[in-house]
């Protein structure tokens, strides 16, 4: 039996002024990623943080040698090959972090909802803590259609479908 432990921390408050749902949507959005997947019976944890720019952009410079903040950083357990798996032990996924300031900017700029594009952003921080990644156009396209699967099943649209694109002048 599999059982899933996923903390969110939220150390911007903006998150859940803006989203005062953020942790049960946290929740709810990691699950069906997870759900994407088959996973080894037994405990199996992630954590998700809600931040703002300057503790994302913090990150992204010390681990990827990029000083800038991003919408989200996925740093994956399960990327670390020699990481002994431990009968019994939970298996630890990873964390997952969100950029206020920068997921806000997107969503106004994209003409989003910010819960649907938080609910991307989440899905797609989970997948990545599952080994998904964008790093060549078949991995991208695999990765972008599971994500649209599954936030369809939440009644989210296609984050990568822009409908003013099908309209025209």
């Amino acid at each position: 039996m599999i059982t899933i432990d996923i903390a969110v921390r939220i150390d911007c408050p903006a998150w859940a002024e803006a989203l005062p749902d953020a942790e049960t949507r946290c929740g709810r959005l990691a699950a069906i990623a997870l759900g994407a997947v088959d996973l080894p019976d037994g405990p199996v944890e992630l954590s998700i943080v809600l931040a703002d720019d300057e503790t994302v952009r913090g990150l992204n410079r010390d681990w990827r040698g990029k000083d800038a903040p991003t919408n989200v950083l996925s740093f994956a357990s399960l990327d670390d090959e020699d990481a002994p798996l431990v009968p019994g032990a939970p298996l630890l996924l990873g964390d997952v972090i969100l950029a206020w300031e920068t997921v806000v900017a997107e969503a106004r700029e994209q003409n989003k909802p910010l819960e649907d594009h938080f609910g991307h952003l989440v899905v797609h921080g989970v997948l990545h803590l599952l080994g998904f990644d964008h790093d060549d156009d078949q991995d991208a396209a695999e990765m972008e259609t599971l994500e649209t699967t599954l936030l369809a099943a939440l009644g989210i649209p296609d984050p990568y479908h822009d409908d003013e694109e099908e309209q025209g002048p």
